[in-house]
């Protein structure tokens, strides 16, 4: 679901002769969010795990063990293929009438407006921190299991329109690394180089963020503190 609708406002937005077209960044942020927003409420039974850096930090703080950790993340990862999947079939004539491979890529994966591996890499960290640091505040450090949905939509909204600009804030793994994935494998008329240069990190930057926001939510939060 989140795929779905999260791939499915950028392809919207980015592809030629769509309804959308040109809708600009705002439209994709709200998107984004309202993704999430749908993402965590059909995914009520796994405590909303939809993003490895928010399953990472549910490790560290000890909510869950290390095979339903690689469980999560494997979940995560075909159900974000198969949403990227679903996204160019909705789109297939569109994605054949547009003529920029970066388009078609940029409807799976981000990429940054500034080449800067070392920088990328902290914007994601920092958006990623921001992220899973306020989703551990509001449930107390607790698993994510009575997750208000509405929350964590506003959150993602306001990355995005804050820390977004510098490389399209992935701020979770799976939600790019497999729609790359269903990029490269899909027979997607002139789609160009999947950019695997690029690939590690909206990998390791939310990772990195996600295990910061759990380590440091123990002398930051208070109430983590205490309990």
């Amino acid at each position: 679901m989140l795929i779905i609708l999260g791939g499915g406002v950028v392809a919207n937005v980015a592809l030629t002769k769509t309804k959308g077209f040109n809708g600009g960044t705002l439209m994709v942020n709200i998107g984004w969010g309202l993704a999430v927003f749908a993402g965590v409420t059909v995914s009520y039974s796994s405590g909303a795990h939809l993003n490895p850096a928010v399953s990472i930090a549910q490790l560290i703080l000890g909510n869950i063990t290390f095979v339903q950790f690689l469980i999560y993340v494997l979940a995560q990862m075909v159900g974000a293929i198969i949403g990227a999947v679903i996204v160019w079939l909705a789109y297939k004539q569109h994605f054949d009438e547009e003529p920029e491979p970066a388009a078609k890529l940029g409807v799976f994966s981000t990429g940054p407006a500034i080449r800067s591996y070392g920088w990328n890499l902290v914007t994601e960290i920092i958006g990623t921190f921001v992220l899973v640091f306020s989703i551990i505040a509001f449930t107390n450090g607790g698993t994510p299991a009575g997750l208000g949905a509405i929350p964590v939509a506003f959150i993602v909204i306001v990355i995005g329109t804050s820390l977004g600009g510098p490389t399209g804030y992935a701020i979770n793994p799976a939600r790019d690394l497999g729609p790359r994935i269903a990029h490269a494998f899909l027979p997607i008329k002139g789609k160009g180089s999947s950019d695997w240069s690029y690939a590690w990190v909206p990998v390791v930057g939310p990772l990195i963020g996600g295990a910061l926001a759990a380590l440091l939510s123990y002398p930051l939060l208070p109430l983590i503190a205490s309990a």
